[in-house]
């Protein structure tokens, strides 16, 4: 497992323990982080999962697909070059201490 610290846009902090192979989606979702509306279910075709990936660990990530690039068009709240789908990112022990931002709004 390692960890993860999403901060609400509000300041709220949760950090979760995630295993390895979980989306950040599924783990917030599945642990009432409200923020993260997760609506496709993790296939990339809503943006309601929206988030600001702390650049220290933009390198660790594989690059967005095409899909996602074009998803994130779509997202309601401003995209930054850190913008990523947390539905695109798989845990593993490489982002142990990841840090993402949710944005204000997903809608």
């Amino acid at each position: 497992m390692s960890k993860v610290v999403y901060i609400s846009h509000d300041g709220t902090r949760h950090e979760l323990d995630v295993s390895d192979g979980v989306s950040l989606m599924q783990a917030a979702v599945s642990n009432g982080i409200y923020d993260i509306v997760g609506d496709c279910g993790g296939s990339a075709s809503c943006a309601t999962c929206h988030v600001y990936v702390d650049e220290a660990f933009c390198d660790k990530l594989p690059a967005p697909t095409e899909r996602e690039a074009g998803m994130l068009e779509c997202a309601a709240a401003e995209v930054k070059p850190n913008s990523r789908l947390c539905c695109q990112i798989v845990m593993s022990p490489v982002l142990d201490g990841l840090v993402v931002e949710i944005p204000d709004r997903q809608w």
